[in-house]
């Protein structure tokens, strides 16, 4: 509630949605290693954090629910996340890594949230699904208003040699195509990501480059970048470190004087957390 009322008293004073991104509370899931290699009894772990914090990466407000985790390996097969803990400020599990390859965990999400009248004339506002939404808006609600929310969240882990398979998109929503692998991103290099839309180029979209470790920084230390026609851009990549790629569509509307920003039918958001290696 408290954050809640901290966007709405920025919206008013003027700032944008791109500008509240960088503020707003983020989830995360950071495996403890984007390479592995397996160990003398031939498999590999890695641990993955969960949570969602002010600064990125900080374990400093609350976790992330693994409901819906989606674990895909190397040959498509979905996997079981292992030794599930729920903390108080973040969640964890492990992940076996017995095939070698990439793998993706992702979080995936829909949600469907608005306002109507009542048959008193009462605002009324709900967030829920569209399985819920016959139950969350009577059958005698006038000016309904909907908008509706598509989250991807995702990481990629390696174990040795790193594999395509699980980067394919699925045509829903806001996605990366890394042309760039994600487990093999190098300080100083160029890489190159391409986002797309319901599996067309996502011209002209903004995309945010965020590091871990703000509190030690002072500084977000943010690179903002903005796709071409065909959906992609690069970058010289910065120093070493983990690093949050997200991206929302569309770009935030015009704000009128001393309302909220508008929202849209329909949103789009998409993250991945990533290592960038040492040169």
């Amino acid at each position: 509630m408290n954050l809640q009322k901290t966007l709405i008293a920025l919206a008013l004073t003027g700032m944008s949605l791109v500008s509240l991104s960088a503020q707003a509370h983020k989830p995360w899931l950071l495996p403890s290693s984007t390479q592995v290699e397996a160990g003398r009894d031939g498999n590999a772990w890695v641990t993955v954090d969960a949570a969602i914090s002010e600064g990125l990466f900080d374990i400093d407000h609350q976790p992330l629910k693994l409901d819906g985790i989606d674990i895909t390996g190397p040959d498509g097969a979905k996997l079981a996340p292992e030794n599930v803990n729920n903390g108080k400020l973040r969640n964890t599990f492990d992940l076996k890594l017995v095939k070698t390859g990439t793998y993706k965990i992702a979080l995936v999400s829909q949600s469907v949230f608005g306002s109507y009248k009542d048959k008193e004339g009462n605002v009324k506002r709900f967030r829920g699904t569209e399985e819920s939404l016959a139950k969350d808006v009577p059958a005698d609600a006038s000016e309904v208003k909907l908008s509706r929310t598509e989250s991807r969240l995702e990481t990629f882990v390696s174990n040795g040699d790193a594999s395509k398979e699980v980067l394919k998109p699925t045509g829903k929503g806001l996605e990366l195509v890394a042309v760039t692998h994600p487990t093999e991103l190098r300080a100083g290099e160029k890489a190159t990501f391409r986002f797309l839309l319901d599996g067309k180029p996502a011209a002209n979209q903004g995309v945010s480059l965020i590091p871990g470790g703000v509190k030690y920084r002072g500084t977000l230390g943010e690179i903002r970048k903005t796709t071409d026609a065909n959906g992609e851009l690069t970058l010289v990549l910065p120093a070493a470190g983990a690093y949050m790629v997200s991206s929302s569509w569309p770009a935030a509307a015009p704000q009128a004087p001393g309302q909220p920003p508008q929202m849209p039918p329909r949103r789009a958001t998409y993250a991945a957390i990533v290592d960038i290696l040492p040169e």
